[in-house]
């Protein structure tokens, strides 16, 4: 195997995260997928009879034939990918105690002062923040590590070239997110048919405190939120993938079009050389038509993994809008989740 070699557990691998996690790492070259944990209903069967299988690709064979464990057990394995929702996820804790590196597509822990919520391109330098955690949490070897909502990362990578060249003052949001975001069984078809629902529990209070998180900087005690102001709407639509967000932002200091748009193209983040193998080439797409991105269109770009920039141009007040897209469940959820793992197995955590 690669130079990295670590053995994985899927925290709520029947789920549609952990099933985008299973198919996700079917072949990796640092990680090999040897413990399932579920509900105590599923936990006993095999995976293969437990999980209902969504994902278009087949279920990998090793994985089918793994026992499903619940989440008092003890697991055999380096590393833990949690796609626990916030109601199971106190478990991560637990097993951050027991010594296990958890990575976390949670909400639960995400805005804690002691837990990375790490983007790679944006925040490598958060991770900084591990041994505070295991000193103040009396963790030995383990910690949490979290990725941020699906909506967020959008709009974070989105910010990011526009901070580092221009500054950012202001950011009004309004997204489009799809119905795949709520999970397998969380909205059903009558609700969300020929509708708009807008209001999602939680949401635009994730985007806005989470985003000044990432966005921000970090010191020996605390992580220091990005000093924007940014407001959230947040709405469900009938799209089966892709959150489709429209943007609004002040800049700090005066910009031309050809910089904005140099700024968006050509941003690498902080993972260049570190030949992670989820990492994007270019972690931020600028489309070209008027009419771009589309979520059936776009989503998929570089496997899901890049986000997609349209329009970007200035308003009538001096201000800046675009259009952002995310493929909500790979660069939004497990493929975040993934990419986190590899720069903490390149980083040396692991």
């Amino acid at each position: 195997m690669a130079k990295h070699s670590f053995r994985v557990g899927i925290l709520g691998a029947t789920g549609a995260v952990g099933q985008y996690l299973v198919a996700r790492l079917d072949g990796h070259p640092w990680f090999a997928v040897t413990e399932v944990v579920a509900s105590d209903r599923s936990a006993g069967r095999f995976y293969a009879e437990a999980a209902r299988w969504m994902m278009p690709q087949k279920m990998p064979d090793a994985v089918g034939r793994l026992r499903v464990k619940d989440l008092q057990s003890e697991l055999d394995c380096d590393l833990l990918l949690s796609a626990l929702d916030a109601r199971s996820a106190a478990a991560e804790v637990a097993y951050a105690n027991g010594g296990f590196a958890v990575v976390s597509n949670s909400s639960l822990n995400r805005l804690a002062e002691d837990v990375p919520l790490v983007i790679p391109e944006i925040n490598r330098n958060h991770l900084e923040a591990i041994p505070r955690q295991r000193a103040a949490r009396g963790f030995t070897s383990g910690f949490i590590v979290t990725n941020p909502n699906c909506s967020t990362i959008g709009l974070a990578l989105a910010l990011k070239p526009l901070q580092d060249s221009f500054g950012l003052a202001a950011v009004r949001v309004v997204t489009m997110q799809a119905i795949t975001g709520a999970g397998l069984d969380g909205i059903t078809a009558t609700a969300i048919q020929d509708n708009v629902i807008p209001h999602i529990e939680g949401e635009e209070e994730k985007l806005e405190v989470e985003t000044r998180k990432i966005l921000g900087g970090i010191s020996a005690t605390s992580f220091l939120p990005a000093p924007v102001e940014i407001s959230a709407q947040c709405n469900r639509v009938p799209v089966l993938v892709g959150h489709l967000e429209s943007v609004f932002v002040r800049l700090a200091s005066p910009a031309a079009p050809s910089d904005v748009e140099q700024a968006l193209s050509h941003f690498r983040g902080e993972v260049a050389g570190l030949e992670l193998p989820s990492a994007p080439l270019h972690a931020v797409h600028l489309a070209s038509a008027a009419d771009r991105p589309q979520p059936r269109l776009d989503s998929g770009s570089e496997g899901g993994m890049a986000v997609v920039v349209g329009r970007p141009r200035p308003t009538l007040e001096g201000d800046w809008k675009f259009a952002v897209l995310v493929h909500n469940m790979v660069r939004g959820a497990a493929g975040a989740a993934i990419l986190n793992a590899e720069l903490l197995a390149a980083d040396s955590w692991l």
